[in-house]
């Protein structure tokens, strides 16, 4: 028989992100954040491809990213309610994680695999943040989906996106639990 760990299927079970504008100060320091980021980093990766990268955002660099989302809405010609939602995260965030995919050419690994594995590692880094006890967040929209937007403000490479913005920080408020899948409805035994 497996020896199990009950304490963490329990976590698994029950965690709950946080809405990112709930999370305040403080946030991880360096120190603090290296083991989310190294928990974060033993993420399945077929062949060894390390296919992401972390570019840590602290405030400054909100401030910069909220600027550069209010820009590319305008020049992409979003209305003022979708711009405002695309700068809103770096708006109201103290610290995040933004979790890079980064395509490198292989003749074994699919880029869809690699595209899998930088998704896993923003799970895992959310989860990290969540069981070390900060509040955490997967944020994505328009901004993280935008090329112009990934060029000026992370200065990603053409093989390289962003996977998830994951905000980390002291939790305010609970929030309610919300309505799960139905496991009978969809598994399927064969």
């Amino acid at each position: 028989m497996p020896v199990a760990d009950p304490s963490a299927l329990a976590f698994l079970q029950n965690r709950r992100s946080r809405p990112a504008k709930t999370l305040g100060l403080p946030v991880p320091d360096a120190e603090a954040l290296r083991p989310l980021l190294t928990a974060a980093a033993r993420t399945p990766d077929h062949g060894k491809l390390e296919p992401w990268r972390f570019i840590v955002i602290d405030r400054a660099a909100m401030a910069r990213l909220a600027e550069v989302a209010e820009q590319r809405g305008a020049a992409l010609g979003l209305g003022p309610e979708d711009t405002a939602k695309g700068r809103g995260q770096f708006d109201q965030g103290n610290l995040a994680v933004a979790v890079i995919e980064v395509q490198k050419p292989s003749p074994k690994i699919p880029p869809l695999e690699q595209t899998y594995s930088a998704g896993a590692v923003c799970l895992a880094l959310l989860n990290a943040a969540l069981a070390a006890g900060w509040g955490a967040n997967w944020l994505s929209g328009w901004p993280s989906h935008d090329r112009g937007f990934m060029e000026k403000g992370f200065a990603l490479a053409p093989h390289e996106r962003i996977a998830g913005i994951i905000h980390i920080g002291t939790e305010t408020a609970a929030p309610p639990e919300r309505p799960r899948p139905d496991i009978d409805e969809i598994t399927t035994w064969l």
